[in-house]
C-alpha cells in the first residue's frame, strides 16, 4: 500500500472520506481477484464473465479482440501461475467517482492456437509479466463493483 503522506495514499484517505467502509488493503485483494477472472475470462472468450467487470469502453475493446481470435478460429491458452506483487501505483477522487491503479507482477503461459492448433503467437513457458490496471467506481453507488476502465503492459 502506498504511504499515507503520498499523493496516492492521500487520494485513498480521501476516498474513505467519502466511503467510510473503504478499505485499501481489500480493495487491493478484491483487485487481484477480478485480474485472475478478468485474464482467464478473456482468455476463454467468456464475455459474460467479463461484462460486469468492465467499463463500456474496456468490455468494448475486450469484445473486439475475442471477436478477432473467433473470426480467424484461434483459441488463447492462459494461466496465471501466480501474482508476485500487486501495488497500488495511483489513486485519484474526482467528487464521488474513485480511481485507483494496481500494478500487477505475475507469471503466466500465454499461447495462442491457430485453427491447426499450432501456436501463432506466445509460448508455453512461464512468463514474468507486469501490467498496470486501472479500476473505477462511483463510491456512493449501492453496486459496489470496481470496474476495469484502462489495462496497459508495463
Amino acid at each position: 500500500l502506498p504511504d499515507p503522506v503520498s499523493p496516492p495514499g492521500q487520494a485513498l484517505a480521501r476516498m474513505r472520506g467519502v466511503a467510510p467502509d473503504f478499505d485499501a488493503a481489500r480493495f487491493l485483494d478484491g483487485a487481484e481477484a477480478a485480474f485472475r477472472i478478468i485474464v482467464t475470462a478473456f482468455a476463454a472468450g467468456q464475455r459474460d464473465k467479463l461484462r460486469p467487470l468492465l467499463s463500456e469502453d474496456s468490455y468494448r475493446a475486450f469484445d473486439t479482440a475475442i471477436a478477432a481470435r473467433e473470426t480467424a478460429g484461434e483459441t488463447q491458452r492462459t494461466e496465471i501461475r501466480g501474482i508476485s506483487a500487486a501495488t497500488i501505483e495511483a489513486a485519484d477522487l474526482r467528487g464521488t467517482i474513485a480511481d485507483v491503479t494496481v500494478r500487477f507482477v505475475s507469471d503466466q503461459v500465454n499461447l495462442t492456437l491457430g485453427r491447426d492448433g499450432n501456436p501463432v503467437t506466445g509460448t508455453d513457458a512461464v512468463t514474468e509479466l507486469v501490467d498496470q490496471w486501472t479500476f473505477e467506481r462511483d463510491l456512493t453507488s449501492p453496486d459496489p463493483t470496481w470496474r476495469l476502465v484502462s489495462a496497459r503492459s508495463a
